[in-house]
Formats: C-alpha cells, structure tokens, sequence
C-alpha cells in the first residue's frame, strides 16, 4: 500500500510541466532556487512551492550552505519512480504487442481471403 501511495505522489508531482523542467534542470546538477527560478516566467514563491512538492514526493533533496538551499535530483526517488514503472509496463507493453500481432494475423487472413 506504501509503494502505491509512493507512486501517486510522484506522479501528481511530476504531472506538472513546471516540476518536470525543474528536475530536468537538476539533472544537470545542484542548483540553488534563485537559479531554478530565473528559468521561468514566474516568482521565486512559486518555485519554491513547485520544489516543496518535488521534495515531498522524494524526488529532490535539499541543503543548505550558509543562507543559500541548494536543490538537487535524489537518485532514491528516480529510482522509485522506476521499479514502479518497471512493474507496470511490461505487462501493457506485452498485451499491446498481442494486440499489434492479432491485427497482424487478421490483416493477413484478409488479405489470403481477397486473392
């Protein structure tokens, strides 16, 4: 139940395009606010609450040095994200791959009916 509750809260803190920039832009390193947020077109309040959601979700980490908090990607989190999905997607990627064969089989079978 905990690694569902895990999963939600990643996926609602990553749906939002803002936060997905965000952690692109964390990808490259650790970054402080004030550097996130004059890559967008919006206050410095609204980052910070944009990174408070992505921390929560244990997507990013946080420290401090001196006055300044640097944010960075937290491996831990991207890895959740990942054996979440790692479960989920093999079983729709197989039932897709039935579905793209079945078609495969009847586009042939009308095909041999035809000639």
């Amino acid at each position: 139940m905990a690694a569902k509750l895990l999963a939600v809260e990643i996926f609602e803190a990553i749906a939002q395009p803002k936060r997905r920039e965000i952690l692109r832009l964390l990808a490259a390193g650790e970054l402080s606010a004030g550097t996130i947020a004059s890559h967008f077109a919006v206050t410095q309040p609204a980052i910070s609450q944009h990174l408070g959601v992505l921390k929560r979700a244990g997507l990013v980490g946080e420290r401090r040095d001196g006055t300044r908090r640097l944010y960075s990607v937290r491996p831990e989190g991207l890895a959740d994200l990942h054996s979440f999905l790692a479960q989920v997607l093999p079983a729709g990627l197989e039932r897709l791959k039935q579905a793209a064969e079945e078609e495969e089989r009847r586009a042939g079978a009308r095909d041999a009916e035809r000639n």
